[in-house]
């Protein structure tokens, strides 16, 4: 999963980043400028912006004019800087000059998050800095750097629990459920919530749509050699799974780089 997400630190970290935009501006007053010409004498190509070279003090100058303005930003304002920036994390690091922590999240469902960082890697817009969250004091931002996609299945589970019954009552239990649904006597829905164990009941056992390594192997497994509809059993050691493709698998966000800006 780390292949993901690969960093350029030499550009994430390069003071010369910072001042890209900044060559672009015209000469300052005063300034001899280079009588739009480069660096061999040559005039650039016609309708190309003139650019000029920053020495080593005027990027150091720069640089501090820039830390200078964002001391006096707002947090609104601070969020709508790091969503222009074209290169958020140095922005953050060399002129906010705030601490951050950039983390993957891997979703794992697209309903019923379990924490705040999965709810926005599911939905939140890339470049998109939400919050401030937290108490005062400890308050940070959160921008969506990048997102990449993984494969999700649509599955429903009625479990029974072999710490509560011997394994063939479990196995027997099994086999009278699965010749409901086949005889049409009862459906998965309403044989969910008589007999699932593992709380699927309230869901009539509709797990939602699953990330792919999330379910358990062997799942995943018969997943992938069944159709959309069919029901079937798999065991493991905490019991007895009755398991429906409810839709076959599809794309969606499945990991996210997202990073915190600590204010």
């Amino acid at each position: 999963m780390k292949n993901f997400f690969i960093i350029p630190i030499c550009l994430l970290f390069s003071t010369l980043a910072v001042c890209t935009q900044i060559q672009g501006q015209t000469p300052a007053q005063g300034q001899p400028s280079s009588g739009g010409k480069n660096a061999q004498g040559q005039a650039p190509p016609q309708g190309q912006p003139q650019t000029r070279q920053l020495t080593p003090a005027q990027e150091a100058e720069a640089i501090a004019q820039a830390q200078a303005r964002a001391k006096k930003l707002t947090i609104a304002q601070m969020k709508v800087e790091l969503e222009q920036s074209p290169n958020p994390v140095l922005y953050t690091k060399q002129i906010l000059q705030k601490r951050f922590r950039i983390d993957t999240i891997a979703v794992t469902k697209t309903k019923g998050f379990s924490s705040l960082a999965d709810s926005l890697a599911y939905t939140g817009k890339v470049k998109k800095v939400y919050g401030p969250y937290g108490d005062k004091g400890s308050q940070f931002l959160v921008q969506i750097l990048v997102k990449a996609p993984n494969e999700f299945y649509h599955v429903g589970q009625i479990f029974i629990d072999t710490s509560v019954f011997r394994f063939r009552v479990a196995d027997s239990l099994g086999d009278k459920i699965l010749d409901k649904i086949k005889n049409g006597s009862a459906t998965f829905e309403e044989l969910a919530q008589s007999y699932s164990m593992g709380g699927e009941g309230s869901t009539k056992g509709d797990l939602g749509w699953i990330a792919r390594g999330v379910l358990l192997p062997q799942i995943e497994h018969e997943l992938s050699l069944r159709k959309k509809g069919d029901v079937f059993k798999i065991w493991s050691p905490s019991g007895l799974h009755i398991i429906r493709k409810t839709d076959e698998p599809r794309k969606d966000t499945g990991f996210a780089l997202m990073m915190r800006i600590f204010l």
